[in-house]
């Protein structure tokens, strides 16, 4: 039987030496080492070997298929380096050719009016939280004085998942969630961009976008700290030589509440088609902190005060940019995103 495995490895040796491509090497290895090959049919016969040679039989057998399977991979390394150098020597490449750059990327213009948003009150010492956008109708409207009842709810009720979780319409749970997490200590002074759903979609609106809102709570905050920290935003965002105007107005989380204009940047105040010849511009919403929502969430108004703000992101960004139609914003025309 060992003088058997000894012919059979030097005649399988010998064919894969003599192979001359990988389909006849590929033949060699199925006929010595296959299901029915030489090796493997003497392997399969190790029962009618006697007990006292079975253990050298079966070394024997074991060395030999290792010493043919190496040398059919060293034989099959060496077809496939003939097949590469083959194929390089029949391609000519000319390496003096510039190569195909990709193009870069740019991040979205409003990424970039969110940033620079931000930045303005990172600067005045703002600290920036972040919320689940799927929210609870707690967070979204009770915490902010809007009871199940209340009227102003119609404008903003919009994609629930129950009577209790919603899409939430604003970014203001974020501030509610942080006085909770608070927990009564001062000063909180905070901004919340993020993504907000609403039933809009015009030239104007979009179901989905972006708010950054702004909290401040302290002892002895005032109507003139509010007026303060936007005349500072707009003037970061839209030029030293803006001016700004609050107009009383209604929300239900502020009181006393206020609408703030800016001084057009287009025509310096004087009236034109983009101020609609008022010669401002309204950009976002402002206030005192009601003392009810102070109350749900831990403070005592006697004791504190603060003031809250808001803004669309598109509408910053479509002032900024003279965008006339939020809806390009969403479109993803490369034409008119690479103008930013």
């Amino acid at each position: 039987m060992l003088e058997q495995i000894k012919q059979i490895e030097s005649e399988a040796l010998a064919a894969i030496a003599a192979a001359a491509d990988k389909e006849s090497l590929t033949g060699v290895k199925i006929a010595y080492l296959g299901k029915k090959g030489g090796l493997t049919a003497l392997s399969r016969r190790m029962g009618q070997v006697d007990a006292a040679e079975r253990p050298a039989v079966g070394t024997a057998v074991n060395a030999a298929k290792v010493a043919l399977e190496q040398a059919i991979n060293q034989r099959m390394a060496a077809f496939h380096a003939a097949e590469t150098e083959a194929a390089l020597a029949s391609e000519t490449i000319d390496i003096s050719l510039p190569g195909r750059p990709w193009p870069a990327g740019s991040r979205h213009i409003l990424t970039q009016v969110l940033e620079q948003i931000e930045d303005v009150f990172i600067g005045m010492g703002y600290t920036v939280e972040e919320g689940p956008q799927v929210e609870y109708d707690y967070y979204n409207f009770e915490a902010l004085n809007l009871p199940a009842d209340h009227p102003a709810r119609d404008m903003q009720d919009s994609f629930y998942f129950s009577d209790k979780m919603l899409l939430r319409t604003h970014t203001s749970p974020v501030q509610v969630r942080t006085m909770e997490r608070m927990a009564g200590r001062l000063p909180v002074k905070i901004i919340a961009p993020g993504v907000v759903y609403r039933r809009d979609d015009d030239a104007t609106h979009s179901p989905m976008f972006h708010q950054v809102e702004g909290l401040v709570i302290d002892k002895n905050v005032t109507f003139a700290d509010l007026s303060g920290t936007l005349l500072a935003f707009a003037r970061r965002m839209f030029g030293e030589e803006r001016q700004i105007r609050l107009r009383p107005s209604y929300f239900p989380f502020t009181e006393p509440s206020a609408e703030v204009d800016i001084s057009c940047f287009a025509c310096g105040g004087r009236g034109c088609r983009l101020c609609k010849g008022s010669g401002w511009i309204e950009i976002l919403g402002s206030g005192q902190v009601h003392p009810r929502v102070l109350q749900l969430s831990g403070y005592d108004p006697e004791q504190c005060s603060g003031f809250a703000f808001g803004m669309g992101v598109e509408r910053i960004a479509m002032l900024k940019y003279g965008i006339n139609d939020m809806r390009l914003l969403f479109d993803n025309d490369l034409r008119f995103l690479h103008s930013f």
